[in-house]
């Protein structure tokens, strides 16, 4: 498995690219190759890098553990909560925004190694191979730190990430010609092949979803054990390899969150950031630049609202409504950021979203094993989560305001623990 590291001083940019070689036999013959490679100092950190990027990712990074992290499950305040089956909470955007982001990267970060050269073949190479190290991850994440494969789960958060990234990413590099360059009257090629295939995608789920008959159910059933993609993901990996949670009562596990068919809608809010990624690269104007993706993400909003009545609003299995209206609140919130951070030069108080947003995934994946040790080591008869709650929160501070504080201490400590990589401009890229 191979990670870059990427860090810079004073103004300049050096990359690292270690890989873990493992011999066959293991023990000591197993190494690590370190590679120091040349790195323009626009490759992964430019000077005229969106800064509201950075703190957009860190702010759905800290959203993801605050809403994971909280001192018992038994007191969070509502916005906080996913919804229990229909409907949408400020929590269920999180995951969208997430993807949505991964899109605008997908534009900004492609777009940038095109322009300095880099082949179809070479950025393929690069998509096939971050693309895999995060599925893998995500697997090694979801068996921390026991690994029984006989129950491990197969989907999760970065596999779903994984399979959007390669997918959309592949489709725009279809879709790139290298000679075309964004124009600020027009619409590219590529936004507009991106977008018909993102609106593509939630008309064919919705009517897979309304259309299709499960064995022994029928069709258009949008409950946990007879919709269609509840009834795949069974059927697939085995409810052995499901999420322990997608439960239906007096069934047992029935369904996953991140199965296989809903991840079809997800990639609506990676397609759409790579759209949004189109609009931002263009010559247009600051202000018209925001004024349109706060114009884009009202009508998406809305109109995920609108059809509601006529297909629910679902994230656990991403119905086409939900798509919409989620990634039109991921585009509201980040015209806003890019107006505030961005457009109008505000710095103050972002530091902590760019330490978060700048190593995203070294945050998923540290705030991931920091829960499962708490949750599995024990002081007193009780877990350290436990211990920690009721002593250091829940002693002195009502329910709900304690489980809320003791969330917001487990998203300082993933700050101060990652602050020295960004003070050191220390980056992780899979």
């Amino acid at each position: 498995m191979a990670v870059d590291i990427v860090f810079g001083a004073a103004g300049s940019l050096q990359s690292w690219h270690v890989v873990w070689l493992a011999h066959p036999t293991g023990g000591a013959a197993s190494h690590m190759l370190v590679e120091k490679l040349p790195l323009a100092a626009s490759e992964t950190l430019p000077a005229n890098r969106l800064v509201s990027l950075d703190v957009f990712r860190g702010m759905v990074i800290a959203g993801m553990i605050l809403v994971t992290d909280p001192g018992t499950y038994s007191y969070v305040y509502s916005p906080l909560r996913h919804a229990d089956w229909m409907g949408a909470t400020a929590t269920d955007i999180i995951f969208p925004a997430f993807l949505f982001m991964a899109g605008l990267s997908i534009s900004f970060s492609f777009a940038s190694q095109i322009k300095r050269g880099a082949s179809r073949t070479m950025l393929v190479q690069r998509l096939l191979r971050r693309s895999v190290v995060l599925f893998i991850l995500g697997l090694v994440l979801n068996g921390f730190p026991d690994y029984h494969l006989r129950t491990l789960r197969i989907p999760g958060i970065l596999q779903r990430i994984a399979i959007c990234y390669l997918c959309s990413g592949a489709l725009y590099l279809l879709a790139t010609d290298p000679r075309e360059q964004v124009e600020k009257e027009r619409i590219s090629r590529q936004a507009l092949l991106m977008a018909g295939v993102a609106f593509g995608l939630l008309a064919v789920y919705w009517a897979l979803l309304k259309l299709v008959s499960v064995p022994g159910i029928g069709p258009g059933h949008l409950d946990t054990l007879g919709s269609l993609p509840a009834y795949i993901d069974r059927r697939v990996f085995g409810i052995n390899h499901l999420w322990i949670w997608g439960l239906t009562p007096g069934k047992g596990v029935t369904y996953d969150p991140e199965g296989i068919l809903s991840t079809l809608p997800a990639m609506f809010s990676t397609l759409t950031g790579i759209v949004a990624g189109e609009w931002m690269r263009s010559s247009r104007p600051a202000r018209t630049k925001a004024l349109g993706l706060a114009v884009a993400g009202c009508t998406l909003a809305i109109s995920g609202l609108l059809l509601s009545p006529l297909l629910p609003l679902n994230k656990r299995i991403w119905t086409s409504t939900f798509a919409l209206l989620s990634t039109g609140v991921s585009v509201l919130v980040f015209a806003a950021v890019y107006a505030v951070v961005d457009l109008s030069g505000f710095r103050r108080g972002v530091l902590p979203a760019k330490i978060l947003g700048t190593n995203a995934i070294l945050a998923f994946t540290l705030s991931t094993i920091i829960t499962s040790l708490l949750d599995r080591i024990h002081l007193q008869g009780l877990t350290m989560h436990e211990w920690i709650y009721q002593n250091l929160f829940a002693s002195w501070l009502s329910p709900h305001p304690s489980s809320l504080a003791y969330a917001i201490v487990i998203v300082l400590l993933n700050i101060i623990l990652l602050y020295p990589l960004y003070q050191k401009r220390l980056f992780v890229r899979v």
